[in-house]
């Protein structure tokens, strides 16, 4: 990916999560009560500024999974037929 998000905001692909069996038990996705969604950093801005002018860094790198909540307030893009989230680094729950 060539385009970099300004200040505070990623960019997220999101991936399926897997399929889990339990004692030869497949799991379906549709089942699991988990509603996170788990995604992969594609690019991240350089961070953001306080008052004072200082910049304070980015938490995530490219390349990090992260877990977002299922409803989050990011914005949905399409970069060369790829869907991508562009969201806030604040609004990622952790990295896995």
């Amino acid at each position: 990916m060539t385009q970099k998000p300004l200040g505070d905001r990623v960019v997220l692909r999101e991936i399926e999560a897997k399929e889990e069996v339990i004692r030869n038990i497949i799991i379906p996705d549709s089942a699991k009560t988990d509603d996170t969604k788990h995604a992969i950093v594609e690019a991240v801005g350089p961070g953001i500024y306080t008052q004072s002018g200082v910049l304070i860094p980015m938490s995530v790198a490219v390349g990090d999974e992260v877990i977002i909540p299922p409803y989050h307030q990011g914005t949905e893009i399409k970069v060369d037929g790829q869907k991508y989230i562009l969201l806030r680094e604040s609004d990622i729950l952790m990295i896995v």
